[in-house]
């Protein structure tokens, strides 16, 4: 958590570097320097080469169907306002319905996910999917956003990806690689704007949470 005052946020995007976990066959991060600073040349200059899906990001329908809409064309208005971070820690290998039965009565328009104890620092393969019946009663209820601090919201062998498939039918965003290792279960307001790439099928998010005015996570 940042900020003592009033309004503290919980930084929830994870941090991007070198090391930061990828999908196997995906392009790592990568930063060169063009120019640095000298009695010569008055800034340091980079240029930067990665796959989107790295860190926290946000998916595009174009990432899974090829007449979906880029990421830049996105509505903003799903990745900002209310939401509820539900713990579903230890629920094995797919987050069922049962698993979020004790947090999902007046549910607001998102749902972050909380699956790890402490996210990992390397890929990891037995991540923990959502199920895609899962995806269609949050869409019941009226939530427009999934989030996960998993990599993927299907799991990361599946080469048919259901889970995706629904958030394409039921129009539904989604966040992936949230840090919500600090963040208690509870109501906040989500600001996760993705970045404006009007060709890519998903962009990275720094995405934050803040306390409700008048109530406690």
């Amino acid at each position: 958590m940042v900020g003592q005052g009033q309004a503290p946020l919980w930084d929830i995007s994870a941090p991007v570097h070198p090391g930061s976990p990828v999908y196997p066959g995906d392009a790592p991060y990568e930063q060169q320097w063009c120019t640095t600073l000298s009695a010569s040349c008055p800034v340091n200059l980079s240029v930067v080469r990665l796959s989107p899906h790295i860190g926290t990001h946000a998916d595009a329908p174009l990432h899974y169907a090829n007449t979906g809409a880029a990421v830049g064309a996105l509505a903003l208005e799903p990745f900002i306002g209310p939401c509820r971070v539900i713990h579903v820690m230890g629920c094995g290998p797919c987050v069922q319905w049962q698993h979020l039965a004790h947090a999902v009565a007046d549910v607001p328009p998102r749902v972050l996910l909380r699956t790890y104890q402490q996210a990992p620092s390397q890929w990891d393969e037995h991540l923990t999917a959502v199920a895609p019946e899962t995806l269609e009663r949050l869409a019941d209820a009226g939530v427009v956003l999934v989030g996960t601090d998993s990599a993927s919201i299907d799991p990361a062998n599946s080469t048919t990806l259901p889970s995706h498939q629904v958030l394409q039918r039921r129009g539904l965003r989604v966040l992936e690689n949230l840090l919500l290792d600090a963040v208690p279960e509870g109501d906040y307001e989500l600001i996760a704007l993705p970045l404006r790439w009007m060709q890519a099928e998903a962009a990275p998010v720094r995405a934050i949470l803040r306390r409700l005015p008048g109530k406690k996570p």
